[in-house]
């Protein structure tokens, strides 16, 4: 049986003690979390629960900030783009900007740290031709080319953190004091963290585990004047600068910094631009430099004998998971707030820590626990498509955060999540330290690689935009799924002829000329030419969207001849096309009603070439004169030893993800391995851990399944399960009975 106890943690607040240890029993947890900085009162003390006090790096000491201005955290910003009418353009840098968010730095030098670009030529404007009046807010440029546009890049300081402003604004907080954010890399601000450090731990002997949020650059976060989100990128490097890192950079580079290295061009490098030089530079040094502060305060947390946790999630730029730095830290623990299933995978599958924990949803905000809200609903939701993730890649923990006592309004909600820590217990139990049944090692391709596993067509965090969700479902169906996952870079190739021998399907998805895509990454001969090899030599290639897509030498997809399909973007409407029969009798789609799919934003445009087989396209009834209305949606081609699937897009549901399924192996020539460890259902999924004897078989739905189980010899029996049931076997039983 699992055990009853454990694994668990709970938010607390000072007027819910005796609340608190009520659900303490009835959750089973054994660690208590404090609700934004929230002091013990000694009967929680005394629980012997596991005590997590979230600390601050960044923020909550606003008399240090006040009194030293010139190492407030500060972050570039670009104004829009603006055109001139005459020889002489005023630009006002807080258009469109939250006023009490920032404020424009011109404490250090801005003929140096700003730049004025002509963005019609792409030409910086010399700072001899431009000057900023403090009084107005303006920067006014001379010698403009009418009818040029320009913009202005330039410094500010956050006067308001980000995240703390978010709260305030979705909690509806009234008359609140705006925390500023302090930049902890900078010298006085450096020593004065590390002693506000000690001076905490000196004060919370109590205290079992420090709960970083976070080291030390919060991700870009901007809102407009009305107070919302502006531009947000989860992933994004702008708010980790200052003049004086800046300047450590040049040195360590041995070349002059330019803003535009991380304006571009107003894009702020996003994680859909292809990444420069210059800025995986940048991102390289900051990781050693955000390392190398981190693992002090954690040596002294370790001095003083506790735990060190970090939160994936606020000022978490720098601190790179997956990437060789993060293990030098000498974290115990990381936690991270769970989306979605590859939200979980970001911080389940990393490495050099003790233990993971994810901290569910909802979190008890009065944005969800309000009269009309429906907490029990997203509860399901999440835990339903975290599950899948946590049976291939198992956290240690579990827990949820904010304020207590919204979630007590709802008692329904309370006795669900108790079935959900119940669960859990068992899934840790029966899966811990075991690798699970892998059908074959895939590998997703793009410019990032290991950097950003499972955070592809991540905007922000754990959420996704129409113009993407087709692509997301992609990595949120390879989150839960029985392959061995790895994330790849073109550098990856590049650097090592063999790379792809230890991989047996190759996925890119997204769209053309994005990081995830490629862009002129395909125009390599030595990438395009490995990959190539790999397919003709037995490998899977899987294209979702625009993979391989990038204008070179008569070609749009550089890999047509694998996939086949092309994508017709004007220049070849004059070459007939005559391949427009459908197969949805296909082995992929042999799950599907009829070979239906739905490809979500889908693709248009995307033409079969002579010899593919086409499974699904798009008819459209147009007039007479009117030649190629079809538009492909899968198709499938033989290359070599080898097999290409084209997919215009592939949101996620549990019907797609066995579609992907059913692609990873016919691309990879291996139909003959579809029934072991198998569900007929594809609502019903079966994980295996062989080398603990057990597996399971997972009803995702909240609606009663049947369905037919294969083991790995091939072997089946049927199988009734309720809504969201689990049932674990013993894979030595010849009669299949459900154990604990």
């Amino acid at each position: 049986m699992a055990q009853s106890k454990g694994r668990v943690t709970i938010p607390t607040d000072m007027d819910v003690v005796k609340e608190t240890l009520e659900i303490m029993d009835e959750w089973g947890a054994d660690a208590i979390r404090d609700c934004d900085g929230t002091e013990f009162p000694q009967e929680l003390k005394d629980t012997g629960a596991k005590i997590y006090a979230t600390y601050y790096t960044t923020r909550k000491d606003n008399e240090w900030a006040k009194a030293n201005p010139d190492e407030i955290q500060q972050m570039y910003i670009m104004t829009p783009f603006y055109t001139a009418t005459e020889s002489t353009l005023e630009i006002h840098l807080m258009n469109h900007l939250y006023p009490d968010m920032l404020k424009v730095n011109n404490r250090d030098d801005i003929t140096r740290w700003w730049e004025v670009i002509d963005r019609t030529t792409g030409e910086v404007v010399a700072p001899t031709d431009w000057g900023y009046d403090e009084a107005t807010g303006n920067v006014t440029i001379n010698k403009c080319t009418p009818f040029h546009e320009y913009t202005v890049s330039f410094l500010a300081y956050i006067m308001w953190d980000p995240v703390h402003m978010y709260n305030a604004v979705v909690n509806e907080w009234k008359d609140v004091e705006p925390q500023i954010t302090f930049d902890v890399r900078q010298p006085k601000t450096r020593a004065h963290s590390l002693d506000r450090l000690r001076r905490f731990l000196d004060t919370h002997d109590y205290v079992d585990v420090v709960r970083f949020t976070t080291f030390f650059h919060q991700f870009t976060l901007v809102f407009d004047e009305f107070a919302r989100e502006k531009f947000v990128d989860w992933f994004g490097y702008s708010a980790s600068v200052s003049p004086y890192i800046l300047e450590q950079f040049e040195k360590e580079v041995g070349y002059k910094f330019r803003p535009e290295f991380i304006i571009d061009q107003g894009y702020m490098n996003n994680t859909y631009r292809i990444p420069s030089k210059e800025f995986k530079d940048f991102q390289k040094f900051q990781m050693r430099e955000v390392a190398k502060l981190a693992k002090e305060m954690v040596d002294i947390v370790h001095e003083y004998g506790k735990e060190a946790m970090m939160f994936m999630g606020d000022h978490w730029i720098g601190m790179e998971p997956f990437m060789d730095d993060f293990a030098s830290i000498g974290l115990d623990a990381v936690v991270g707030s769970v989306g979605n299933g590859a939200t979980l995978r970001l911080f389940s599958d990393i490495k050099n820590v003790k233990y993971t924990e994810g901290r569910f949803l909802p979190y008890f905000f009065p944005d969800v626990f309000c009269e009309g809200g429906d907490p029990i609903y997203e509860a399901k939701v999440n835990w339903v498509t975290a599950r899948r993730a946590i049976l291939r890649s198992p956290i240690q923990r579990i827990g949820y955060g904010g304020y207590l006592k919204l979630a007590l309004k709802f008692p329904e909600f309370v006795e669900y999540i108790k079935g959900v820590c119940d669960e859990f217990r068992t899934l840790y139990d029966n899966i811990q330290g075991v690798t699970p049944y892998c059908v074959k090692k895939v590998a997703v391709l793009n410019c990032w690689g290991k950097m950003r596993s499972w955070s592809n067509h991540m905007v922000h965090h754990g959420l996704y935009y129409r113009q993407n969700y087709s692509y997301f479902g992609v990595i949120e169906a390879l989150s839960g799924a029985p392959f061995d996952v790895s994330f790849i870079s073109f550098d990856d190739i590049k650097n090592d002829s063999n790379f792809l021998d230890k991989f047996d399907v190759i996925i890119n998805v997204g769209d053309a000329d994005t990081a995830q895509s490629g862009g002129e990454y395909w125009a390599d001969e030595q990438i395009i030419t490995a990959v190539k090899k790999f397919v003709f030599n037995g490998g899977g290639f899987i294209g979702v969207g625009e993979p391989a897509a990038h204008h070179w030498q008569g070609k749009f997809f550089q890999l047509n001849d694998i996939l086949g399909v092309e994508e017709e973007n004007g220049f070849t409407l004059n070459t007939r096309r005559y391949n427009t029969e459908e197969h949805r009798d296909h082995f992929i789609l042999a799950d599907t009603e009829g070979g239906n799919v739905d490809f979500g934003e889908g693709k248009k445009n995307i033409v079969a070439l002579d010899g593919t087989t086409v499974l699904v396209q798009n008819a459209t009834e147009l007039p007479f004169a009117v030649r190629h209305a079809e538009e492909v949606q899968m198709a499938v081609r033989e290359f070599g030893k080898g097999r290409g699937v084209y997919i215009s897009g592939l949101p996620y549901s549990f019907e797609n993800s066995r579609v992907l399924y059913r692609a990873v192996l016919w691309s990879a020539s291996a139909e003959d391995e579809l029934h072991r460890w198998y569900s007929t259902n594809y609502n019903v999924e079966v994980h295996a851990y062989v080398k603990n004897g057990k597996y399971c078989v997972v009803n995702n739905t909240y609606e009663p399944q049947d369905t037919t189980v294969y083991v790995g010899d091939g072997t089946s029996f049927e199988l009734h399960l309720e809504a969201n049931e689990i049932k674990w076997y013993q894979t030595a039983d010849k009669v299949p009975e459900p154990r604990q």
